[in-house]
């Protein structure tokens, strides 16, 4: 009987580290969940969303333009510089404990450059089909109006699709590939909202 009863609870053990094994197994190495803080990809991706980001696409290839990422922002990496239109002053303190989710812009190789309230890709202007056509996109400290940016290999240049309200690479200056941890995948919470995340259609570019 007591081996019988000694069998049974191995057995219990034996699934429940065998659970915990592939949880692990998903959450460090085929997605995450994670929930939107803030208001800086309204109106797509409104505070207190839930989604889950998957990691695999990025073993295979490197993120694309129009892709939503989750990542390290530079001043938690200790990347971020106090930065006037491209020129590097000081590296400030930081204090940044949360990960960031942003919209891939441009990839290595590409200009990018902001002038009267538009972005354009290779001198080309970009048409963003998921902001408003009200929505401008003002140059700021790192990327100034006018001012065209080559993207460096390895290098992100990401923004939010709430313009106005959204701290990105026009402020800090593009993000390393290996700071992205996912890609936005689909949107779980709240129900009504959920469904996949789908990629922009970007025309010629």
């Amino acid at each position: 009987m007591f081996r019988r009863i000694g069998a049974f609870f191995l057995d219990v053990l034996e699934v429940i580290v065998f659970a915990i094994g592939i949880f692990f197994f998903v959450y460090l190495l085929i997605m995450r969940p994670h929930k939107i803080k803030g208001a800086s990809m309204m109106p797509n991706f409104p505070d207190s969303e839930y989604l889950l980001t998957e990691k695999v696409s990025y073993y295979l290839h490197t993120p694309v333009r129009g892709d939503v990422v989750v990542f390290t922002p530079p001043s938690q990496s200790g990347d971020l510089n106090s930065i006037d239109c491209g020129v590097i002053k000081s590296t400030p303190p930081t204090d940044i404990s949360d990960e960031y989710i942003k919209r891939v812009i441009a990839v290595p190789g590409e200009r990018v450059m902001i002038k009267k309230g538009r972005v354009y890709i290779n001198s080309e202007l970009l048409k963003e089909p998921y902001i408003a056509a009200s929505v401008t996109t003002d140059a700021k400290t790192f990327l100034c109006e006018g001012q065209e940016y080559t993207i460096p290999t390895g290098e992100l240049f990401v923004m939010g699709d709430n313009r106005e309200h959204s701290s990105d690479s026009r402020y800090w200056g593009p993000i390393p590939k290996k700071s992205v941890s996912g890609r936005a995948w689909v949107i779980y919470w709240p129900v009504d909202l959920g469904g996949s995340v789908k990629k922009p259609d970007y025309g010629s570019l």
